[in-house]
């Protein structure tokens, strides 16, 4: 999916699985400080697992060891790069076709498209991202309908009502991303009520098998699993023969069907988009309103931007580039809440960083979640700061980081704009405050998702 950097909802575990079965011989990455193997079979497995999280391992790994430090997985090593510099050193001279996209759709059992070469994997890229972009634009008024929705709700609630996040952004996303990908047939909200099953189902499993072997050695779970990827491909099929019949325009797949894509490749990139884009636009969504309800100067800055840009009109895709503000608001968002502490690459060819050199095929991560909080990078890391951003340095590192700009991913640009209306709409009508006591954890995940439903209450903007 990405030439750049593995963003949104990026998988590392799948990363190390494609890995060990590619690549089994070990290949030591001498000279990088780091952890020695706590077991000779599992490395330092246990090490992660004791953290809580991979994330969490990595904050204490760069603590103790640096921006390069080394640890094992299995019987092999693997380099962390945990500052800009060093993943600037990283980046721009490794591009790479070995993308999120092969081994999402690896680990998914998809293989075709996958070995044409670099130019067929630019191609299919490229269509992908006309798909979507082609997908919002021709649906944008559907996306201002689903939000309205979603804020007239809101408004008919009892002042300080307390107002489940989780559960209302999610809903949003589910919506969104299945009217603008798949069409018509998700006008229902039953139909949206069983994709999200399969899509949970799915979602919920995918990496850990590579990382502790739960799913292979859980009989019931595999069962779930497979049964809830063979409907949801069977119901992705079904959407792509109708939609080919009936040429529903401006839907994903009509686009995609538009291209050379066979109907399996269609049915894949189908399958990433409405895995991927529901996850990140609605984890988006949802740390953006948590933050602007835990601060009444920011709502108001931002009030006063769409007042000056919009008046009283609704958002537009016009529009979304002049307010510099809102954009402001949620790449803090994204930086604040480490949207995606992850991101990795396999060296393809022998590399160097700093004065360590790191050998062809090594599993390189970019530990994200460290460097969107590392202090030499960012003043006051831990607070949500949109004003930041105002600075040029800190908006060039936060596209090398593959957060904004045009190397985003195609799946965060979608969650932009979506979360650009829901705050458009929110913030001109009502006021956000956080429910007092209410403690955010994170889920030990590959995506900040919170670990309980997070509250929120509104009033009415005077």
């Amino acid at each position: 999916m990405l030439d750049f950097a593995i963003f949104a909802v990026t998988f590392v575990i799948i990363l190390v699985g494609a890995v060990l079965y590619l690549y089994p011989s070990s290949r030591r990455a001498s000279g990088i400080p780091g952890l020695n193997p706590a077991d000779e079979k599992d490395g330092n497995l246990q090490d992660i697992v004791n953290k809580g999280s991979l994330h969490e391992f990595l904050v204490g790994l760069h603590q103790e060891f640096g921006p390069v430090a080394s640890f094992w997985f299995g019987g092999r090593p693997v380099v962390s790069l945990g500052a800009v510099d060093q993943l600037k050193q990283h980046i721009n001279p490794n591009r790479t076709t070995d993308s999120f996209e092969t081994m999402l759709k690896s680990l998914l059992g998809y293989q075709s498209g996958t070995g044409g070469g670099a130019t067929e994997t630019m191609m299919r890229k490229k269509m992908y991202e006309s798909a979507m972009d082609n997908s919002l634009k021709s649906n944008f008024p559907l996306v201002l309908k689903l939000v309205e929705e979603l804020v007239g709700k809101w408004e008919s609630f009892p002042e300080g009502q307390h107002t489940p996040l989780c559960a209302h952004m999610l809903g949003l996303a589910m919506k969104t991303v299945t009217r603008l990908a798949l069409g018509q047939r998700f006008h229902d909200d039953a139909k949206v009520i069983g994709f999200r099953k399969n899509h949970d189902a799915i979602w919920s499993e995918i990496g850990k098998g590579y990382l502790d072997g739960s799913l292979e050695r859980s009989a019931s779970r595999k069962g779930q699993y497979d049964t809830a990827l063979s409907d949801m491909e069977a119901l992705l099929l079904s959407v792509i023969r109708e939609t080919r019949s009936q040429r529903e325009r401006g839907t994903f797949v009509d686009t995609l069907l538009q291209s050379s894509l066979t109907e399996r490749q269609v049915m894949e990139d189908s399958m990433v988009f409405t895995l991927a884009g529901c996850v990140i636009t609605a984890n988006l969504c949802v740390w953006a309103v948590h933050f602007l309800s835990t601060s009444e100067e920011v709502q108001d800055k931002l009030y006063q931007e769409l007042d000056e840009v919009l008046g009283s009109e609704p958002v537009t895709l016009e529009k979304i580039p002049q307010l510099r503000y809102c954009q402001q608001v949620l790449s803090e968002t994204v930086r604040t809440a480490k949207l995606t502490p992850l991101a990795a690459r396999l060296q393809e060819v022998e590399g160097k960083v700093d004065r360590h050199i790191i050998p062809k095929e090594t599993l390189v991560i970019y530990a994200m979640g460290v460097v969107l909080q590392d202090a030499n990078t960012w003043s006051s890391p831990y607070r949500f700061d949109p004003d930041r951003f105002e600075e040029e340095a800190a908006r060039k590192s936060f596209s090398l980081l593959g957060f904004s700009g045009n190397q985003a991913c195609p799946e965060l640009r979608f969650a932009y704009a979506v979360a650009t209306v829901l705050l458009g709409a929110l913030v001109r009508r009502l006021r956000l405050k956080r429910l007092e006591g209410q403690v955010m954890e994170v889920k030990s995940e590959l995506v900040a998702t919170p670990k309980d439903d997070t509250w929120v209450t509104v009033g009415r903007r005077s």
